[in-house]
């Protein structure tokens, strides 16, 4: 162990110690988060309210979800104005105390930049689609029509739309008579960032957030901003559907690092600043490295997404279902963390956010006999991988996705309407489809992320005294911050699934020479069960062993390790020691996970 110690003593040396590296962001959605004023609506005061709260958990830096001016089509990812802050979430003052407040407790506050498209109602589009003439027009991207053979007006090219797959990436503009490019939503046009007057009104964008205290940004797809300038059609791959997946031609396209550069160059570099980027589509390690690599100028890290993609169908839409085990995320974390230890790059840590399910229901077992196990597991196996760590609003108490009762008209997502709409327009007969809509909206919809956070088991969960935007989840009375901070080991050797993360962090931030510095090794490929794995720095390692299975399981696969202690787990760890005494065959429980110190 020494030797590979001493070689990888090349990569985490101190001079390549940065705060941002060793930071844990939690990520707030702020209309669920907590609501000041009793419209229903979570707002910037509210978060202000908890950060004692966050302060305690181990938080360092807060990363919000937009809260800029929007007409809310999605969620606030469709900014009207980037300086101003929308009435439903306070005012700039909010933001402002909010800083002061933020700073004040030692941490540090991220926005979300969604430069890749704005609102249809931003004045930069307003003015761009008035008229050809305009001198915004090519601020966006406006191709005019194609028609069939009949004489059908068709759109410029055969994309379909992200967040509606059976609709057109194009919207048509009946004033100028023209097609726009609207990747996620119509109300969401693309911007054209072959224009520099484009580019340089973003950099003011960040100028002004920089300058009133922001500690960087959470980059929206901004893999995006460049397109193949021919705009050619897709390949068909999706059969029976008209519009075909383009991202071949729209991610990581032939100018992202040129402008990534570029705003690192004219903008961040005159900050110290986290940034953070989120990457979709995109697998090739080059490309990665590009972006995250140490000497790359680019960005801190990246949102990888092949983790939250395991369980769809390679090559189709989000709302599919495909097994998986846990071979396929060993691959995975395998493959993420000596890409970054090996070629000098960082990993962002995440298993659930703003677009993507609950990780307790998607990656374990939510029952009510499982969770909190799952729960541990997940927060286990984070807080022990190298990268900045990111936990979202609710993970760190376990919530899960929404019931199996709810009917569709509880789903509040453009991405979940546009989804039940296709399959009941197509199988407008067949309740057996619309069974199956239902049960891949369950799994899978935004929206499970979205129900308001449950703080406490009065009405509406402590979220607001109004009625709020979104159903609460129906087990809010149990899943709930206050009866797990109250009572922090619920039976003996047990903590609540609150004071096991907030211990974890703890734990991460005392021994980051290893879990955030040293190296990675993952144990037994082979196995589809258990991830098992060892972190190590020059002083001391770690073996991490998670069983992802509903079942009992034997590892054989110590070898010549030692455990000299186990530290941590998800069962009753007054019986930790006992088990294992003496090392030989370690039995995992359902769900189990432990973490040991080796000799």
């Amino acid at each position: 162990m020494s030797s590979i110690a001493q070689r990888k003593d090349l990569y985490v040396g101190t001079d390549k110690h940065r705060w941002w590296k060793e930071a844990v962001v939690y990520q707030i959605y702020p209309a669920s988060f907590l609501d000041s004023n009793g419209d229903g609506w979570g707002d910037v005061p509210g978060i202000t309210q908890k950060l004692d709260y966050l302060k305690d958990l181990g938080v360092d830096v807060i990363w919000v979800s937009p809260i800029y001016k929007s007409p809310q089509a999605d969620m606030g990812y469709d900014i009207a104005d980037y300086e101003d802050i929308d009435p439903s979430y306070g005012t700039l003052a909010d933001v402002d105390n909010l800083i002061k407040e933020i700073k004040k407790r030692g941490m540090k506050l991220v926005m979300d930049l969604v430069v890749n498209h704005t609102s249809e109602e931003h004045a930069w589009f307003l003015d761009s689609r008035s008229s050809k003439e305009s001198s915004k027009r090519d601020w966006y991207i406006w191709k005019p029509a194609k028609y069939d053979a009949n004489g059908n007006r068709q759109p410029p090219n055969n994309w379909a739309q992200i967040l509606g797959e059976a609709n057109s990436a194009w919207t048509w503009d009946e004033k100028t008579q023209e097609y726009y490019l609207s990747l996620f939503t119509p109300e969401q046009p693309d911007l054209n960032w072959e224009n520099p007057a484009v580019r340089e009104a973003v950099h003011d964008v960040l100028r002004f957030w920089l300058d009133r205290g922001v500690s960087g940004f959470r980059m929206d797809v901004i893999n995006l901003i460049s397109k193949v300038q021919t705009f050619p059609d897709a390949e068909v791959i999706v059969k029976n559907n008209k519009y075909q997946p383009g991202d071949k031609f729209y991610a990581n396209g032939p100018r992202l690092h040129e402008w990534l550069k570029e705003l690192r160059r004219d903008v961040l570099s005159k900050y110290d600043t986290l940034t953070v980027g989120e990457m979709p589509f995109v697998r090739d390690e080059d490309e990665v490295i590009k972006v995250v690599g140490a000497e790359s100028e680019e960005l801190n890290m990246i949102f990888a997404f092949d983790l939250v993609d395991i369980d769809n169908v390679p090559g189709d839409f989000k709302f599919t279902l495909h097994n998986w085990d846990a071979g396929d995320l060993k691959r995975i974390v395998n493959r993420l963390q000596r890409l970054m230890l090996e070629r000098d790059g960082w990993n962002a840590l995440y298993v659930e956010n703003h677009d993507q399910p609950r990780s307790v229901s998607r990656y374990t077992n939510d029952s009510d006999e499982f969770r909190e196990y799952g729960a541990k597991l997940l927060c286990l196996m984070q807080t022990t991988l190298a990268g900045t760590l990111y936990v979202y609003q609710g993970e760190e108490i376990g919530m899960r996705n929404v019931p199996k009762s709810w009917g569709p008209e509880e789903y509040k997502d453009i991405e979940s309407i546009n989804f039940f709409k296709k399959y009941r327009d197509l199988y407008p007969n067949d309740p057996s489809k619309q069974a199956l809509a239902a049960k891949i909206l369950q799994r899978k919809a935004r929206d499970s992320a979205r129900t308001p956070m449950q703080w406490d088991a009065s009405t509406q969960a402590g979220f607001t005294s109004g009625k709020p935007w979104m159903r609460v989840n129906d087990d809010y009375p149990t899943i709930n911050v206050a009866a797990q901070v109250s009572n922090p080991t619920p039976s003996p050797g047990m903590l609540s699934v609150h004071a096991f993360w907030k211990r974890a962090l703890a734990s991460r931030k005392a021994n980051k020479d290893v879990f955030v510095y040293g190296d990675f090794e993952m144990l037994d490929m082979k196995d589809q069960m258990i991830v098992a794995y060892k972190r190590w720095s020059k002083d001391r390692a770690f073996l991490t062993l998670l069983n992802f299975t509903g079942d009992h399981l034997i590892w054989n696969k110590m070898g010549q390790m030692r455990v000299l202690k186990w530290v941590a787990g998800n069962y009753d760890e007054r019986e930790l020691d006992e088990r294992w005494k003496g090392g030989g065959d370690i039995i995992l429980r359902p769900w189990e996970a432990v973490l040991g110190l080796l000799e």
